[in-house]
């Protein structure tokens, strides 16, 4: 089963990353493949709403923006599962997990068969703080997530508080994930 593992923090070494470094672990540990890609790393800007709201993305499944989404975008199809890591910012997910979202949304959710449908995926809140916006973010996701008909594996909320037996969850979870799925 090939796994791409999303993180979405400038922070290298904090908790998003220690969270997709257990869903690597997860993964592997199953006899999984990983792929890593933090989304801070990627030239990806925000959507442009085309036209009347809606470009290409709705009827060709392809945003008209130039950067290196369509690349990203268009790997998902060699994918058999997803974790997205988002650290929480105000209650919602990072920027550039937004901006890759928002436009894998507009190219997705109208496509006769999505990458991303009927893949289990392993949505990941990480608040650094009080953990308050955990709920908000995740529901977030959940809704995107949705839209895009992936098949929901698991929601995990962490903070800094809970990150010694939440990054085993991820891990187990990931296991888990790769060794249910693989069979099918």
């Amino acid at each position: 089963m090939n796994v791409i593992i999303f993180t979405s923090s400038p922070n290298q070494d904090g908790l998003t990353a220690a969270c997709g470094n257990a869903a690597k672990e997860g993964v592997l540990e199953a006899g999984g493949n990983a792929k890593l890609v933090n989304l801070n790393r990627q030239k990806i800007g925000h959507c442009h709403a085309c036209g009347s709201g809606w470009g290409p993305c709705r009827n060709d499944h392809e945003c008209q923006v130039q950067d290196e989404f369509q690349a990203l975008h268009a790997s998902l199809a060699g994918f058999d599962a997803f974790v997205l890591v988002t650290p929480v910012y105000f209650g919602e997910m990072s920027e550039s997990a937004k901006a890759f979202t928002d436009r894998l949304r507009r190219c997705e959710a109208f496509r006769e068969k999505s990458y991303l449908e009927g893949k289990p995926i392993i949505e990941i809140a990480a608040a650094g703080g009080s953990g308050n916006g955990l709920t908000s973010c995740l529901t977030s996701l959940e809704r995107l997530f949705l839209a895009v008909k992936a098949e929901k594996f698991d929601l995990i909320g962490v903070t800094q508080k809970n990150k010694s037996y939440k990054l085993e969850t991820i891990k187990a979870a990931a296991k888990e994930m790769v060794s249910s799925y693989k069979c099918k």
